[in-house]
């Protein structure tokens, strides 16, 4: 009886050694793996059942990153990310996958640039489960501000006649004379792109060209100035403030590995709000002495305190965030516009808002350890009293007028913790444009019409706020 018994222990024993030989062999089972291109950097994403570690290094000449994952095989999901990477990826030409060592994966990028790679792990969280990061930042980051020159140096100007021939009329060392003064000035319109505006913005229609308007010394208005016409100057030149241009910074929530909310129907809230964003964009760039910048242009993850970087740097006079909201019974409805508060949320509802948004960085992944994560925090712990009541004087503009095409859900603009909101130079206004989780308003969110008009009251709220409230001269910082 008692060999019987040791005979089915061993036999047991050799069952459980074979059910778990694959794990003992194979290590760790992907899950998933993700590109995330953009000019800001490339994110490579292994998402695996267990946590793995990895070593880097870069090679120079050719400029390649060479990375060694321990407690990983090959396989098929594995060699997916070859066919990932696309051929417009700002930083990879291209990835190699090779067997190092037993139990030892080695992953070559060739590199189209110099990077300066960032390589971490993150611990599960909904929805994800354990993933190694692989974050490919160009050596010399990308400047938001120089972009924004560039893109309006760049705008379309009246072009030369064209004779029988199909040549320009100028010849072609006129041409070059042109490129290099385009190129030289690029200093001279950064300064100008930043303060003040010494050229006149080209009219609409044919209007003529008024005479350049000297700066003027802000001074308070006895009364508001009355709303702009559609087209119109957004501070127009003499009239209660400084005649330069006016930066709106237009942030669209998450990104990347950060879908948001989604729908009933699968509608992704990060989808929904670039879209919103790139149109308001577009509107505000059509009218004269207005600018806008995206904090991100692509499906992508932004770090919500790079977004707020990224305005400060371009001396933005506006920071506008774009979400689309959910929440745990699919009744909720309405828009809704948000500003910080430095003493608690204003509502229960405004604090569960801000606690959702500001897990954004836990969702979309940052590397904690990174130093200009510790340096931008502490700075952005410095927000001012003007900073919030300038947020609250545009955010009850844009309210009224989203109100005008939709269901509001609150009344009055509500203020709490947002990370994204604690730009201490900046009025800085949160933008809930429909719950996503209703169904009537996911369907709204999907109709590119009701888009349109959203666009168009933030767009008209935006400008009436400056039209009232002239921004003051900036102090150049490069």
């Amino acid at each position: 009886m008692a060999s019987d018994r040791r005979r089915w222990l061993r036999q047991a024993g050799a069952l459980v050694l074979t059910l778990g030989a694959g794990d003992l062999a194979f290590g760790a089972t992907l899950v998933a793996v993700r590109v995330w291109p953009s000019a800001d950097y490339t994110r490579v994403t292994l998402e695996s059942d267990v946590a793995l570690e990895a070593q880097h290094f870069v090679t120079e000449g050719p400029a390649r990153l060479v990375i060694d994952i321990d407690g990983l095989e090959l396989s098929a999901q594995l060699r997916e990310l070859v066919a990932r990477v696309g051929s417009d990826d700002p930083q990879i030409a291209g990835v190699r996958i090779g067997q190092n060592q037993p139990r030892r994966v080695r992953m070559v990028f060739d590199l189209k640039r110099q990077v300066a790679p960032q390589v971490f792990t993150l611990a599960p969280i909904s929805p994800y489960r354990h993933r190694l990061v692989f974050d490919l930042y160009p050596s010399k980051a990308p400047d938001p501000l120089l972009s924004l020159v560039k893109e309006r140096e760049s705008a379309p100007v009246a072009k030369a006649p064209v004779s029988a021939s199909g040549m320009n009329s100028a010849n072609s060392a006129d041409s070059a004379e042109a490129s290099q003064r385009a190129a030289s000035d690029i200093e001279d319109a950064l300064g100008e792109f930043i303060g003040r505006v010494d050229r006149p913005v080209a009219p609409q229609d044919g209007a003529p060209v008024p005479p350049p308007a000297s700066p003027q010394p802000p001074r308070v208005a006895a009364s508001p100035a009355p709303a702009p016409a559609e087209g119109a100057p957004a501070v127009p030149p003499g009239r209660g403030g400084i005649n330069r241009l006016v930066i709106v910074a237009i942030d669209p929530g998450h990104g990347g590995e950060d879908p948001g909310a989604i729908g009933p129907t699968g509608l992704r809230e990060k989808d929904v709000v670039l879209a919103i964003a790139r149109q308001l964009q577009e509107r505000i760039n059509a009218r004269p002495g207005m600018r806008a910048m995206l904090t991100r242009d692509g499906d992508y993850f932004v770090p919500l305190q790079e977004r707020v970087r990224k305005a400060r740097r371009v001396q933005a006079d506006l920071f506008v965030s774009i979400h689309a909201d959910a929440f745990i019974t699919p009744k909720a409805r309405g828009a809704s516009v948000f500003a910080l508060s430095d003493s608690g949320a204003t509502s229960t509802t405004a604090r569960l808002m801000a606690q959702r948004e500001n897990a954004a960085d836990a969702i979309g992944g940052i590397n904690v350890r990174s130093k200009d994560a510790h340096v931008m925090r502490t700075l952005l712990d410095m927000s001012t009293t003007a900073q919030i009541q300038d947020s609250l004087r545009i955010g009850r503009e844009v309210l009224g007028h989203i109100g005008q095409v939709g269901r509001l859900h609150k009344q009055q603009v509500e203020q709490a913790g947002f990370a994204v909101l604690k730009a201490p130079d900046i009025p800085s206004i949160l933008v809930e444009t429909a719950f996503i989780s209703n169904p009537e308003e996911e369907d709204k969110l999907r109709d590119p019409g009701y888009q349109s008009q959203l666009v168009r009251a933030l767009y008209v709220g935006i400008t009436r706020y400056f039209a009232r409230n002239p921004p003051l001269a900036r102090v150049r910082m490069l």
